[in-house]
């Protein structure tokens, strides 16, 4: 077991979690378990540090991108002087963007879809449970995300049963392809615009699943996912004029370039926890 130790200006594991990047965490102590594939974590800070502890020290330094100077994202963030995107940098600048797995971030937010947070992650853990590698830690047992065999091993009763509705279609048709060759992970070098096309060439895969799972699980900080939340700041808070999202998000890219990304998120979570709809 090894320890990380970074300090939580901009390292809050509360708001990287609860963000909407990604499901798999649980409340332990006095922070939280995160599940990556088959690795786990114990994550939680004090007013000074973040500390993660873990028997995967190099898989978690890249998973929650500590090479990356977030003071100059914050930074940069304010220098555009927009008065929302200056307050968001500010009150959510704890915020990392994850690098997840490319293939577990793909299904996981096909299951996103017109879902909420908590019902998405009980799926997906119910999921685990049930075809995922049951695994020991320090922390507790746990079960790996399921592999894209087993996924496609379900029938249509397991997935009812699971709670996935119109969405089991989409990951079966999925899972069946990367059994049969597929690789998510092969597309890691396309650029931002070939890659979106290439996710959204997979049954149930929009321009909103296809943005989130470049920004989230391939690193492609130019991405802007554009959801209710996103629209609402763009009309409201930017005086945004476009209805169709897709473009939305190609204006808000062109505008704010590679650390789209970032500021995407710092939004997201700052209206969320700030404002209803």
């Amino acid at each position: 077991m090894e320890t990380i130790v970074v300090k939580s200006e901009y390292f809050n594991p509360t708001q990287t979690l609860e963000c909407g990047q990604v499901f798999r965490y649980k409340p332990y102590k006095n922070g939280y378990t995160v599940i990556s594939r088959d690795k786990i974590c114990y994550i939680h800070s004090d007013l000074e540090n973040t500390y993660i502890e873990t028997e995967f020290k190099d898989y978690f330094y890249n998973y929650f991108d500590l090479d990356t100077d977030y003071s100059k994202i914050v930074s940069s963030a304010q220098s555009y002087n927009i008065e929302i995107l200056t307050n968001a940098s500010r009150a959510s600048k704890g915020i990392r963007i994850l690098k997840q797995d490319p293939e577990e971030t793909l299904f996981s937010f096909i299951i996103s879809q017109n879902n909420f947070i908590k019902r998405i992650s009980n799926t997906i853990e119910k999921t685990c449970e049930l075809v995922g590698e049951k695994l020991t830690s320090p922390f507790g047992d746990y079960y790996a995300f399921p592999t894209a065999k087993a996924l496609s091993m379900l029938n249509d009763s397991d997935y009812k049963a699971l709670g996935y509705g119109y969405r089991a279609n989409y990951i079966k048709e999925l899972a069946c392809k990367v059994v049969n060759g597929y690789n998510v992970k092969s597309y890691y070098n396309l650029d931002y615009n070939s890659l979106v096309k290439e996710l959204t060439s997979n049954l149930g895969v929009g321009e909103k699943v296809a943005n989130c799972v470049t920004l989230f699980g391939f690193n492609k900080t130019e991405s802007f996912p554009v959801d209710t939340w996103i629209e609402k700041i763009y009309r409201e808070d930017l005086l945004g004029t476009l209805t169709d999202r897709k473009k939305i998000t190609q204006e808000l890219t062109q505008k704010f370039g590679v650390n789209s990304g970032y500021y995407q998120q710092y939004l997201f979570y700052y209206k969320r926890l700030f404002n209803s709809l």
